[in-house]
């Protein structure tokens, strides 16, 4: 076990953890309204890449003097008053149990993968899958704009992998496998809709390329990962009567979680 190298994911992780809470806060929003372009306070979010990247702190709220009472803030810049948006559901704020979550799953996946060339590709993605389990997890959506670049990027970078020395892996079984999965969902949404969204099949297509790079074993192993621990949370929540048989819950996170899975128990050896 290369521990330098296991270090060195963990760091990227908890870095890129730390950009993760501004995207959410701004993709956790209800299907058909807009992405929020503002803080709580209603200081528009300026910054690189459109306001999209960047860590989650309104530089004016910080120089403005805190109100006594939660009425509307004032912009002390422009000594005028600021009507604040609606609550967030995500607080627009960094999260250590963001970042750390995102390190321990970087540092996971590095102690598996050891120093091969799809680790630099799981390592890239995992913030992504971060940043759409959080959004899921808070509005029940996958955002498009986050799915299907993700299953682009998944694989293309995997077919550059696969060009270089040492890989674990198959290109060709992994589009085959993101192909699979993502018909696979699809048939369930044909059948369920009110049980399966649509975004969920998008999500399975790059999910199914990752998962499909070690092989269809693999593959099975993480899309089924995924039914049992969402399976088991609804279980849970109808046990403690927070929700009862027809409540939807966001799957999202527990498709990412079986693919997880799947990648730290398929990975070859190094």
């Amino acid at each position: 076990m290369d521990v330098t190298l296991i270090a060195v994911a963990a760091a990227w992780g908890a870095v890129a953890g730390v950009f993760v809470p501004r995207a959410a806060y701004r993709l956790a929003v209800e299907p058909g309204e807009a992405w929020r372009d503002a803080c709580p306070a209603g200081h528009p979010i300026t910054g690189a890449a459109g306001g999209w990247l960047g860590i989650a702190r309104c530089a004016r709220c910080v120089a403005a003097v805190p109100a006594p009472m939660p009425a509307p803030a004032l912009d002390l810049a422009a000594d005028e008053e600021v009507r604040p948006t609606a609550p967030a559901t995500v607080p627009y704020r960094t999260s250590t149990s963001v970042s750390l979550v995102t390190a321990l799953v970087c540092a996971a996946l590095a102690a598996a993968t050891g120093p091969r060339p799809e680790l630099v590709v799981w390592l890239l993605l995992a913030p992504v899958a971060v940043l759409l389990a959080l959004v899921d997890r808070t509005v029940q959506r996958l955002p498009d704009q986050l799915t299907l670049p993700l299953a682009a990027g998944a694989a293309a970078l995997l077919g550059l992998a696969e060009l270089l020395p040492g890989d674990g892996g198959s290109w060709l079984t992994a589009l085959l496998g993101g192909l699979a999965l993502g018909a696979g969902y699809l048939v369930l949404f044909l059948i369920h809709p009110g049980g399966m969204g649509f975004g969920d099949v998008k999500l399975a297509l790059s999910l199914g390329t990752a998962l499909g790079w070690y092989g269809w074993p693999v593959l099975l192993v993480g899309a089924f990962g995924g039914f049992l621990l969402g399976s088991l949370y609804g279980l849970g929540l109808i046990a403690l009567r927070r929700a009862g048989r027809k409540t939807a819950i966001p799957f999202g996170p527990f498709m990412i979680a079986g693919a997880l899975i799947g990648l730290l128990l398929g990975a070859p050896p190094a």
